[in-house]
């Protein structure tokens, strides 16, 4: 059976909280980088952040059947391949990030907010919800104006983890304001 995009994008929501858990362990992995940026070692943030980037997925599964989600779509959802397509462009990119981190460390943290703010704009289609695209430009946004002040990695790693995590607490309202309409 073929779904429809709305179908689909429903789909996606009831299985992965809307994508909240996703931003909750996002904004994690920015949690621990910005931490270990504050012991001082810009170099291990970026690796903290790289490792704990390859741990989103993972843990936002865990997230989501913890919120009571599936942590899965439906097999045949076509938004599914969008998902992994914007997840090979996420890891295509962070050799360019890691790079620029080796110049000026700061510049690893506003390239994969630029990054990561891209792939949320790809979420608005995956989810069809707007806040994804004000994620994804609020993040653009946040690198921008870290650049312009030539914040250390610790404040920029902290942005990260500041914005997803309010994110996250928005998206997790909004799934359950939906569900709660559902009911009715």
């Amino acid at each position: 059976m073929d779904q429809s995009i709305s179908e689909a994008q429903a789909d996606m929501r009831d299985g992965y909280y809307s994508g909240a858990a996703g931003i909750l362990a996002s904004a994690l992995a920015w949690s621990i980088a910005a931490g270990v940026a504050l012991t001082g070692s810009a170099e291990r943030s970026i690796w903290a952040l790289l490792l704990g980037g390859m741990l989103i997925f993972p843990v936002s599964i865990l997230i989501s059947k913890a919120l009571g989600a599936r942590g899965t779509h439906t097999k045949g959802n076509p938004l599914g391949q969008l998902a992994g397509a914007s997840t090979f462009w996420l890891v295509f990119s962070m050799p360019l990030a890691y790079g620029l981190g080796q110049q000026k460390p700061s510049w690893f943290f506003m390239a994969m907010l630029l990054v990561i703010g891209g792939r949320y704009l790809v979420f608005a289609t995956l989810y069809g919800m707007r806040l994804y695209w004000v994620l994804g430009l609020v993040l653009a946004a946040v690198a921008i104006a870290l650049a312009f002040l030539a914040a250390a990695p610790a404040i920029a790693a902290s942005a990260g983890a500041a914005t997803e995590m309010v994110f996250a607490i928005i998206c997790l309202v909004q799934h359950r304001q939906s569900l709660r309409q559902a009911v009715r």
